[in-house]
């Protein structure tokens, strides 16, 4: 039967948390989140006839060739946020240094983002995101690189966008998880899963099975041991394999090896944010050697190994791969 009556994504925000102190402001952060995955939603869905395929011939910060879709998502979103007015600075993987919006008190949040996950996955149509971490900035500090080099556990909120089948908003606040569907006739993110909890049955296990010969004995016999227990999803955006494993009870695994020790993924874009949204739903987030939300960031593109999703098979891997 067809949602007809859910709340919209601003009425819900009003409701659960216009009368709350630690996310005041919060709103109009999320709601300049969703009115640049709106835009972009547009682009993705428009694809090849909205000349967005393929790269730009760039190579971004992290060493990557930029594709035409990672550039416009990063422009889209930096200027919505930065259009907020309570958004003092936006840190994006595809930009070296981040974008300040100034320095006036109203100015309470900076936001660090992947603005288009899955890089690899947009000119095939397969599923991609983006990926968005929110922090209170510290009262009367300078608005400079360095207030966003703070850990995830000090996130007031943290959201990300999955475009596939349909578009959603998944948003984590200190009072749960809750998904919002797009509805292409409104153009409204309607609340579709209030109450996001990762299932205590874990059925699947996401990770990129042709790095298994790179891993050291302990990674590859954590996941041996999920090949023989688990099924096997594997998208390769990010974003995609953590919605699934979110909403189905699953477990995504990128360990260090010996090509990428420090791991690939990055920790201010992606493994924070999501990891904040696996902890409020009932889940848990490692880097094998510690809790990620726990990690003091030293640079702004710093990369983690990353292992989230259901909270007992998370500590039962990360425990083999420390070789307990």
């Amino acid at each position: 039967m067809p949602i007809t009556t859910a709340r919209t994504l601003g009425d819900f925000m009003e409701a659960s948390w216009g009368r709350s102190e630690s996310l005041e402001g919060i709103g109009a952060v999320v709601g300049a989140v969703a009115e640049g995955a709106r835009m972009v939603q547009r682009q993705v869905q428009a694809a090849a006839l909205a000349g967005v395929l393929g790269a730009t011939g760039e190579t971004n910060v992290q060493g990557e060739a930029v594709q035409k879709l990672d550039a416009a998502g990063s422009d889209i979103f930096v200027e919505t946020l930065i259009g907020a007015e309570n958004v003092a600075a936006v840190g994006s993987e595809e930009l070296e240094n981040p974008v300040i919006g100034g320095s006036g008190a109203s100015r309470r949040y900076v936001v660090q983002m992947d603005p288009v996950d899955g890089s690899s996955n947009i000119d095939v149509a397969v599923t991609i995101g983006s990926i968005f971490g929110i922090w209170r900035r510290p009262p009367g500090d300078p608005v400079t690189g360095a207030v966003l080099l703070r850990p995830g556990r000090d996130q007031a909120a943290a959201c990300y966008v999955v475009y596939g089948s349909s578009t959603m908003l998944v948003v984590a606040a200190p009072g749960g998880v809750d998904g919002f569907t797009l509805d292409p006739e409104s153009g409204e993110f309607l609340l579709t899963h209030p109450g996001i909890r990762i299932p205590g049955k874990c059925e699947y296990y996401s990770t990129n099975e042709g790095n298994f010969g790179k891993l050291d004995a302990p990674a590859q016999e954590a996941v041996s041991r999920l090949r023989r227990s688990h099924s096997l999803r594997y998208v390769g955006s990010l974003v995609a394999d953590f919605h699934r494993n979110l909403l189905k009870g699953g477990i995504f695994l990128y360990p260090g090896d010996v090509r990428s020790p420090e791991g690939k993924l990055r920790l201010m874009y992606e493994a924070n944010p999501l990891s904040y949204v696996a902890e409020q739903a009932g889940g848990a987030a490692y880097s094998a050697t510690q809790r990620i939300l726990d990690i003091q960031p030293e640079r702004l593109h710093q990369r983690t190994p990353l292992i989230l999703g259901n909270r007992a098979e998370v500590e039962q891997t990360v425990s083999i791969i420390r070789g307990g």
